[in-house]
C-alpha cells in the first residue's frame, strides 16, 4: 500500500510535526509512504525515517496543482492524506487534472469558525464556501478532535456523520527519549523557584499576554518563573506585556526549541492559554510526561484531552485570574492522576493503525466502520 501525505512545508510547526510523525508511523505499519511537500526546507525532514520526500517547489498549494497532478500520475498512490483545507482543495483539483482515481483523505486541524472570525481577507471570509466544495469532493474527512468535527460540520453544512475523528499522533518515542536529555539551564537547578512552562507558536491564537498577566498574579503570591518556548509574530506584544508588568527577570522567551521535552520533564506546571485550538499536541506531550497541566477550556481539544478536567485544570479562555489560581494550585498541590490508559489513543502506533484502517475501508467497504476499528488493539510495532 502506497500512501501519500500532502503538507505545505517542512518548517517547524504543529501540523508539519504531526505529518512527519504520521509518516513514520505509517512506515512502521508496513505502508510505503511519500511525503509530498509544497516546498522543502526547514528542519522537519531530518526526523523522517523511510518516507520519500517529493518537492512540488511551490509556496502556494494551489499553484502546485500541475506538479501534484504529475506526481499522482507518476507514483499512483492508493491514497493521499492532505493537511488542512487548502491542501485538500489542491489535491482535489490535481486529481481532476491527472484524471486519476487516488482516494483523498482530508484532515482538519483547527477551528474553522475562529479562523474566519479572526483572520482578514476575502479568502477567509469565504472559507466555509470553498471548504464545503473541497471537503465534499474528498473520499473521507478526518477531524483531529470531536469539537473540530462539529465546527466543520456547522460551518460547511457537511453532515456530521461524514466526518471521522482521529486524534493527532502526539506521543512518540521521541517525547520520552527527549525528556531524558540533559538540561543545563540556571532556572532548573536545585533550590530554584518553580518554573511554569508553555510551548507554542507566538501568535494571537495562543494568547500569551493573558498567560503573562496570570503569571504576574502568581508572582505576587510566591517566587516563580515563566518560560515560553516558541517563536512567532506576537513576540513584540508579549514582550511589551512583560515589560509593563515589570517581569523581565522572571519571564523568558528564548525562541524555538528542538527538544522541549527536557524542559517539560523538569518544569513544575505546563500552562496552555489558547483562545482556540483544534487539538493541543503540546498539552498531550506534557500530560504524557507526568507534568501537571492547566489549560483554557477553549474550543476545541483541551476538554477532550483532559477528560473535562479529570487529568488537568480547565479555566475559561481569557480569564487570567482563574488561570493564576489554577497555576498556584498546581504548584502547591500537584495531583498526579494515572492517565496512561486514556493517553493510549494519542500514541503514534494507535493513530497510524487508524489511518491504515481508514484507507483500507475506502477500498473495501465491507470492512468495519472506523468507530468499531478504534476499539481494537493495533498490531505491535
Amino acid at each position: 500500500m502506497r500512501i501519500a501525505l500532502l503538507v505545505p512545508t517542512l518548517e517547524v510547526g504543529g501540523v508539519e510535526r504531526v505529518f512527519v510523525n504520521l509518516a513514520k508511523g505509517l512506515c512502521r505499519q508496513g505502508a510505503e509512504v511519500d511525503l509530498v511537500v509544497g516546498r522543502t526546507g526547514g528542519n522537519m525532514a531530518a526526523a523522517l525515517e523511510k518516507a520519500r520526500v517529493f518537492d512540488l517547489k511551490s509556496d502556494s498549494m494551489m499553484r502546485s496543482v500541475p506538479r501534484l497532478a504529475g506526481y499522482l500520475r507518476a507514483r499512483d498512490p492508493d491514497a493521499l492524506i492532505a493537511a488542512m483545507t487548502h491542501s485538500t482543495a489542491a489535491a482535489v483539483l490535481a486529481r481532476t487534472v491527472a484524471r486519476h482515481k487516488t482516494r483523498i483523505v482530508a484532515t482538519e486541524h483547527n477551528t474553522m469558525s475562529r479562523i474566519v472570525a479572526n483572520t482578514s481577507g476575502l479568502k477567509y471570509r469565504l472559507m466555509p464556501v470553498w471548504s464545503r466544495w473541497a471537503l465534499s469532493a474528498a473520499d473521507a474527512i478526518v477531524a483531529v478532535s470531536a469539537g473540530v468535527a462539529d465546527d466543520v460540520s456547522a460551518q460547511t453544512g457537511i453532515p456530521r456523520e461524514r466526518i471521522r475523528v482521529i486524534y493527532n499522533p502526539a506521543i512518540t518515542s521521541t517525547v520520552h527519549a527527549g525528556a531524558e536529555s540533559p538540561l543545563d539551564h540556571p532556572w532548573f537547578q536545585p533550590g530554584e523557584p518553580p518554573v511554569v512552562l508553555s510551548v507554542g507558536r507566538l501568535d494571537k491564537q495562543k494568547d500569551y499576554p493573558m498567560l503573562v498577566r496570570a503569571f504576574e498574579l502568581v508572582r505576587r503570591r510566591r517566587p516563580a518563573r515563566l518560560l515560553i518556548l516558541g517563536e512567532g509574530p506576537d513576540r513584540t506584544r508579549i514582550e511589551q506585556t512583560v515589560a509593563e508588568l515589570g517581569l523581565g527577570a522572571d519571564v523568558s522567551l528564548p525562541g524555538s526549541e528542538s527538544n522541549p521535552y527536557r524542559f517539560m520533564s523538569r518544569a513544575s506546571v505546563f500552562a496552555f492559554s489558547s483562545q482556540w485550538e483544534g487539538f493541543g499536541v503540546a498539552l498531550v506531550e506534557a500530560l504524557a510526561l507526568g507534568l501537571p497541566v492547566v489549560s483554557t477550556d477553549c474550543p476545541h481539544g483541551p476538554a477532550e484531552i483532559l477528560c473535562n478536567g479529570k487529568f488537568g485544570a480547565l479555566v475559561p479562555p481569557g480569564d487570567h485570574v482563574a488561570m493564576s489560581d489554577a497555576i498556584l494550585a498546581a504548584i502547591d498541590n500537584p495531583k498526579r492522576v494515572d492517565s496512561s490508559a486514556h493517553l493510549r489513543q494519542f500514541t503514534l502506533e494507535n493513530v497510524a493503525f487508524e489511518y491504515v484502517s481508514l484507507v483500507k475501508s475506502l477500498e473495501e467497504p465491507s470492512l468495519p466502520r472506523l468507530e468499531t476499528v478504534r476499539q481494537n488493539e493495533p498490531p505491535v510495532s
